[in-house]
């Protein structure tokens, strides 16, 4: 491969990574899918719609990214999920900040984007924040004491921390047979929960779930199979086209706003090249944009007083922190990541979910006070 086809073939994965973003925007912006959205309806109204979704769309996420790693289109080892270093205090307690900062900020990452091509213009000002917050946490002032205090917490394992590397080593299975097991089994286990109940067979929950689990797939598939170069004419390995991680990488919504900021601040830095991250979060924008104005449901809207820009700002700088701690959001850990069924993964979306739910609670407690 010529570098001009490099060239062409990234600017195709660049347009592809742009469309799966617009799509998944134009899915969540219509069947209002949304991980905080989905707790709260639970602890509020004892709704389990929303996470009967969420939980059809990790599972088609789960069968997706293991079938294609069983059939040898993707190397799992390849994305930030698969190593054998767990970081488990980052990504609980990156969980935990991410997760009580987007009960303040009234959503998390991929929410934000959805609500500012919704109109919201509080959505903007969290996406600032939390962008700058994040870029401070990969590379500025917090990340000294990300890097040296916490990410020094580690737990090494024998083999990759995805269940289906951890399956092969101790059975001695095939990794294909591994892959194949543990994904048909998880994965298969999530969607019969989430069609179990009436709730979860309604038309907009099945099809939202299922649509935007697919979406994560199309995301792996992007960036493993298409923007797949064995032989890089410069390097002579194997790269993986305008990836932000320099591997293979699915939707995720907390370091990719601080690439694009990074982007739009430096770029006349020819240095400076938009990553597949970077043009999801337009991707998203756009497609929420062209849903909610196709619907009629398009709004602007600001804030309510002091009190409600505080409480926002302070959940963008919790985001941006605990996401990049965590190495993922609610999308880029509780979708991309479970859908390797990595250990990481798991221990940052049980610490976003508590901290959702603490977040909740303080709420509550904010409202009782005030009455």
């Amino acid at each position: 491969m010529s570098e001009d086809q490099v060239e062409s073939l990234t600017t195709a994965v660049l347009w592809a990574g742009f469309g799966v973003g617009a799509l998944f925007g134009a899915i969540a912006q219509r069947t209002h899918f949304c991980t905080m959205g989905a707790v709260a309806d639970i602890v509020a109204y004892g709704d389990w719609s929303r996470m009967r979704m969420w939980a059809l769309a990790v599972g088609v996420a789960v069968i997706g990214f293991n079938t294609m790693a069983a059939l040898g289109w993707l190397l799992p080892a390849d994305s930030i999920y698969g190593g054998d270093r767990v970081i488990w205090l980052s990504n609980l307690l990156g969980g935990l900040l991410f997760g009580f900062g987007m009960v303040l900020a009234s959503g998390c990452g991929s929410k934000t984007l959805v609500r500012i091509g919704g109109g919201s213009l509080k959505a903007l000002t969290v996406f600032a924040v939390l962008g700058l917050a994040a870029y401070a946490t990969m590379r500025g002032v917090v990340a000294v004491a990300r890097v040296d205090v916490v990410d020094a917490v580690d737990l090494r394992l024998a083999a990759g921390q995805d269940l289906p590397s951890l399956l092969a080593h101790a059975s001695g299975w095939l990794p294909s047979t591994a892959a194949w097991t543990a994904g048909l089994g998880a994965g298969g286990a999530l969607v019969a929960w989430a069609l179990a109940r009436p709730e979860g067979r309604r038309a907009e929950v099945a099809l939202g779930g299922a649509l935007i689990g697919l979406t994560v797939v199309l995301a792996w598939w992007v960036s493993g199979v298409l923007g797949r170069v064995d032989e890089h004419p410069l390097t002579l390995e194997r790269t993986y086209l305008a990836s932000s991680t320099r591997g293979i990488e699915s939707l995720s919504f907390v370091a990719p706003m601080a690439h694009l900021i990074d982007w739009l601040i430096l770029f006349s830095d020819a240095n400076r090249r938009l990553s597949l991250a970077a043009v999801s979060v337009l991707g998203v924008v756009a497609g929420s944009a062209a849903m909610a104005i196709a619907t009629r449901s398009f709004r602007w809207e600001g804030f309510a007083g002091t009190e409600d820009t505080a409480k926002h700002l302070v959940g963008g700088v919790l985001m941006g922190i605990g996401g990049v701690t965590a190495m993922g959001c609610t999308v880029g850990q509780g979708l991309s990541g479970i859908s390797t069924l990595s250990i990481g993964s798991l221990l940052a979306l049980a610490g976003i979910l508590a901290g959702a739910r603490l977040g909740l609670r303080y709420q509550e407690w904010r409202v009782e006070r005030m009455a």
